[in-house]
């Protein structure tokens, strides 16, 4: 057998093989999960004790944000603030927790400033930020301060908004 034939013989199985592996994945999405869907309403729920992860969620929820326009759906988020989360919703935090915290804590800011031009509204629940002794004057741009944060839930749930828990 000549080379050529051998060189050949060997495209004609290996390219193909090649081929394969470079050929895309099988293409992962919410389709099924969004049919007819053209408004994803949800309120989201966050009471954390940790700045970081508070902070991590809040990428996470930007980031199914931009899932949804990326699928064709306008996404309508409300984010309501209860419990100890609001100590890190404040251009003052108490000095241990900005101490022990700070780079979290500027993530946070960071991360409620870019929900905030997203158009996604953000509430602070008044009675949390009594009962953690936090300012409302101090409160971060882009927070709207709401009287209970449990009556906005059940507003919003009213309204049809998906109710999506994390603590």
């Amino acid at each position: 057998m000549s080379f050529r034939r051998i060189v050949t013989l060997l495209l004609l199985v290996f390219v193909p093989l090649c081929h394969a592996q470079t050929t895309p994945a099988t293409r992962v999405d919410d389709a099924a999960a969004l049919r007819g869907v053209h408004t994803g309403k949800g309120v989201f729920l966050i009471d954390f004790t940790d700045p970081r992860k508070t902070a991590f969620y809040l990428e996470i929820i930007r980031g199914t944000h931009a899932g949804l326009i990326r699928q064709g759906v306008k996404p309508d988020f409300v984010i309501v603030y209860i419990g100890p989360t609001v100590r890190f919703l404040t251009r003052t935090p108490d000095s241990d927790l900005e101490i022990e915290h700070n780079d979290d804590l500027k993530a946070v800011a960071t991360q409620v400033a870019a929900l905030h031009e997203l158009g996604v509204r953000q509430e602070i629940c008044a009675i949390a930020t009594r009962v953690f002794k936090v300012d409302n004057a101090s409160l971060l741009p882009g927070l709207s301060l709401v009287g209970d944060g449990f009556i906005s839930l059940i507003g919003w749930q009213t309204q049809d908004y998906k109710l999506i828990p994390l603590f």
